[in-house]
């Protein structure tokens, strides 16, 4: 770890535990079972392709492309968010970004300007690390509520004691989260749009892995159910919407933001003195978006507007394209649990709610062990994963990503492992357990 600069396991960013873990690889001649990162395991999708190399053709890489989107993109994205979430979001309001995470930095800086004296971000924790991170690097102060033992109708008390301090202007959150893969119920999204109108709030919501709830048949446009967001009950919130799951076009860094007109429209003294820009979409499109990166790549946004098109069309079923991971997840729980293992964050809404979905992640706990000393130990068993308080929970235990689980070799390497790490545990008192790579 020293090589790598790594002090604290717990604290290590996802990017440096698998730079860890890939240097183990090489030393120990060995091959890990990686869980750490959420990178897409499918195929990218072909309608995307196909879309990019048409527009790279027509010369587009030689036009800088529009700050604000091309139309096919807002177009494209407003009926998207129609079809499967039943929502309207004019396309003057949908902005493409270079990924979700340059969506959240910019949109973290305006958030602490928006108003004078709200410089927090509130996390409904667990949450993506490099969030947490960016809210950071930004300066800005950040709080969190673990929704752990904080569900149904507990939220709502728990956001109005926080909100009232005044100091706080967005709250941000995954649904599904990452990486419990718990999702929000309706009494916590009405709690949620009834404290943003309270409190003056916006609300940054994460669609990352939208409509992957496979419990539910989201993902044929224009039928219910619809995929659910807190944009039905408040019209003071963001939706951040990316191809890097759902399609599987990660490495061309697209995602959009999708304001409400109310976002979008507000005009705030403190962004238009700062930015000369009157209104908050204008400020966060030519104020901070052309600094940031000066536009998102035109034929990732030709290939973005395709394969939302083709899903809008009923031609591309990303639901059932990714319901794999939901596979994957329910063997490798299975796995974890026979060996000892429990699930953390097991219940949606509560003690008394649904168990939790299969898909993208679940989160792991083994007896009383911190979430690093389980970390470390899994380490030494060829098994890489990321802490449970790297994402900011409260809770300790691990987040486990099953999109690399692409062989059937690797569940059954796994299931040895991890009997391995259990009789080791349970024959020694100490709980130190004994390697088994060397």
């Amino acid at each position: 770890m020293e090589d790598l600069h790594i002090v604290n396991i717990a604290s290590a960013t996802i990017r440096q535990i698998v730079s860890l873990s890939t240097r183990l690889e090489e030393i120990l001649g060995e091959k890990y079972v990686h869980l750490e990162m959420g990178n897409p395991g499918l195929p990218p999708n072909r309608v995307g392709i196909e879309a990019e190399r048409e527009a790279l053709a027509r010369g587009v890489a030689g036009v800088y492309p529009n700050i604000a989107g091309i139309p096919e993109i807002k177009k494209a994205g407003s009926d998207f968010l129609k079809a499967f979430l039943d929502i309207d979001i004019p396309g003057r309001c949908i902005v493409p970004t270079v990924g979700s995470m340059q969506a959240t930095f910019t949109l973290f800086l305006l958030m602490g300007q928006r108003l004078k004296g709200r410089d927090t971000i509130l996390f409904l924790d667990p949450g993506f690390p490099a969030q947490h991170n960016q809210v950071k690097l930004l300066g800005l102060n950040q709080e969190s509520i673990d929704i752990h033992d904080c569900r149904g109708e507990a939220l709502e008390a728990e956001l109005d004691a926080m909100l009232s301090k005044g100091n706080i202007s967005a709250i941000i959150y995954s649904n599904p989260n990452n990486p419990a893969w718990t999702n929000l119920t309706d009494t916590e999204y009405r709690a949620l749009a009834r404290m943003a109108e309270k409190h003056d709030i916006i609300i940054i919501e994460d669609l990352a892995y939208l409509g992957m709830d496979f419990r539910k048949r989201f993902g044929v446009p224009y039928q219910e159910p619809f995929v659910p967001t807190v944009a039905k009950y408040t019209d003071r919130c963001i939706m951040l919407v990316s191809s890097s799951k759902i399609f599987s076009y990660a490495g061309q860094r697209i995602a959009m933001v999708c304001m409400t007109p109310a976002v979008a429209d507000r005009r705030y003294p403190e962004l238009e003195s700062f930015y000369e820009m009157p209104t908050f979409a204008d400020a966060y499109i030519y104020g901070v978006l052309y600094c940031a990166s000066s536009g998102t790549a035109h034929s990732a946004q030709f290939a973005f507007a395709s394969m939302l098109e083709a899903a809008v069309a009923g031609k591309l079923d990303f639901v059932t394209d990714c319901s794999e991971y939901g596979r994957r997840a329910a063997l490798a729980k299975k796995i974890f649990l026979r060996h000892g293992f429990h699930i953390v964050y097991d219940k949606d809404g509560g003690a008394d709610g649904a168990d939790i979905s299969d898909g993208f992640f679940f989160t792991v706990g083994y007896g009383d062990m911190r979430g690093d000393e389980l970390q470390a130990d899994l380490l030494r068993y060829g098994i890489s994963t990321i802490s449970l308080p790297s994402t900011g929970s409260r809770q300790q235990g691990l987040r486990v990503c099953v999109s690399m689980l692409s062989d059937p070799k690797l569940f059954d390497m796994l299931d040895e492992r991890l009997a391995a790490f259990d009789r080791s545990m349970k024959s020694h008192s100490d709980k130190q357990a004994e390697p088994c790579l060397s």
